[in-house]
């Protein structure tokens, strides 16, 4: 088993600075979601995307494998991998693993989203990395919060649970060290602030000998103007040699610049834009009044449709609260996820939902990325998406319904609209996407069902 260091209970989580609730709607927390996904996911996303690879170097022959065997992995670090449950490859591995693991060592920055496997990839490129007879720090990874750290190290733990002579420290806040003693652990998981002081203030690490650094949630990591600066000054520590590893979910603009700065000469991993979402979901529109005509509306769809599971979304904690209720008194079982629940309570309540124990999710924009259930059918936007000026939020309107669809199967989005501006919305909406949006009456039930056939 992996030797970890006892983690004090004088942890104080480390609460993300780029959250913060809008008055009237929940936030999207990154740090938040990107550990929601990682408590949720069981398993690999079956990803659609393509991967696109841009080598550093064009000429070199461009390696991809398809099972974990031809990565000539260490016996016992294979058998921690079969042991997780991997039988193969998924998408990103496939590509990065190679890149990863290929001597010399080579540089990546990697585009990946939550639950594509490269959390499982890159502990698997440490743990081969590491020379299990010196007794010092050789990889070293830092993440945004200390919630996420505690998750990666999980994954290592797990993952080289055959390979008892490597080692894992947690350089998060609260996890009291004695200054002047050099780390003995091959492998330390950390954030930014406690792993710089790792470094330089109390030198329990020696950055020269670090051959390895990984950076994850990249995307995450920048939001939060300190975590940036202090992952800058970890990585001017380290020698020109060290291999460099840069994970983000996204890839804007102030990502790229972030990281072309930590890691030189690097082969790139990006996916391609997955177009195709909207293909396999019938999009509507309902034309109401007020929030209890929404709700008679609502009631009309649910009853005359074969709905294996459906999620609707709200703009307010207030309105979801009030949905829930009421749709709680006509007899469903509903779940409700907003943003003043702790992380742990909203995997709690997604699990209930994931086994079925729960027909109904009832949501604010928390949920609206990343979730993959299954057997979602239905799409409800009981409020449209906005951006701060009152116009169409297409990119939260696209994660949202992108819910239901999936991994080939028919689905269904309903829109409510209640205001001129609401179907102002509704038109945005289908300029941008191209897609024509029909209009559904619910209290025809022939029109409806034939509709939705």
């Amino acid at each position: 088993r992996l030797g970890r260091k006892k983690v004090k209970s004088n942890i104080v989580p480390e609460k993300s600075e780029n959250g913060g609730w809008r008055k009237d709607g929940d936030k999207v927390d990154l740090a938040e979601q990107s550990l929601l996904n990682k408590l949720i996911r069981h398993s690999l996303v079956r990803n659609r995307n393509q991967v696109e690879v841009l080598q550093r170097d064009p000429t070199s022959p461009l390696y991809s494998v398809k099972t974990f065997e031809e990565l000539r992995l260490k016996p016992d670090l294979l058998k921690g991998v079969y042991n997780m449950g991997f039988n193969r490859p998924s998408r990103i591995q496939e590509n990065a693993l190679p890149m990863m693991l290929a001597q010399p060592p080579q540089n990546l920055i990697a585009q990946s989203q939550s639950g594509t496997g490269k959390t499982a990839a890159f502990s698997l490129a440490m743990l081969s990395h590491v020379n299990p007879a010196n007794k010092w720090t050789q990889c070293l990874c830092i993440a945004p919060t200390y919630e996420l750290a505690l998750q990666i190290g999980q994954v290592i733990e797990q993952m080289g649970k055959y390979c008892p002579d490597v080692k894992l420290a947690y350089g998060i806040r609260g996890n009291r060290m004695e200054r002047g003693i050099k780390l003995q652990e091959q492998i330390v998981i950390g954030t930014p602030g406690t792993v710089l002081d790792w470094c330089t203030k109390y030198r329990l690490i020696e950055p020269k000998k670090i051959t390895m650094f990984v950076l994850d949630e990249a995307d995450v990591m920048i939001a939060t103007q300190g975590h940036r600066d202090q992952s800058i000054r970890i990585h001017r520590q380290l020698t020109k040699d060290c291999q460099m590893l840069l994970f983000s979910a996204t890839f804007e603009d102030s990502v790229w610049r972030f990281a072309e700065q930590v890691v030189p000469d690097p082969n790139i991993i990006r996916l391609k834009r997955e177009e195709e979402t909207l293909d396999t979901i019938k999009q509507f529109y309902v034309v109401c009044k007020e929030k209890e005509d929404k709700f008679t509306a609502l009631c009309n769809l649910y009853g005359s449709l074969t709905i294996a599971q459906a999620m609707i979304f709200c703009h307010t904690r207030k309105m979801a609260a009030w949905l829930t209720a009421n749709l709680t008194k006509e007899g469903h079982q509903v779940a409700l996820l907003s943003g003043e629940m702790t992380v742990e309570q909203r995997a709690s309540v997604i699990e209930r939902y994931r086994n079925g124990k729960e027909k109904v999710l009832v949501t604010t924009n928390v949920c609206s990325r990343g979730i993959d259930v299954e057997q979602v059918s239905l799409v409800v936007n009981f409020d449209l998406p906005v951006d701060m000026d009152g116009n169409a939020d297409n990119e939260t309107y696209l994660h949202r319904i992108g819910r239901t669809g999936r991994f080939g199967r028919r689905g269904f989005a309903v829109n409510m609209v209640d205001s001129k501006h609401s179907m102002d919305i509704i038109n945005q909406i289908e300029m941008h996407f191209n897609r024509r949006i029909t209009k559904l009456d619910t209290s025809d039930l022939e029109e409806m069902e034939s509709l939705m056939s």
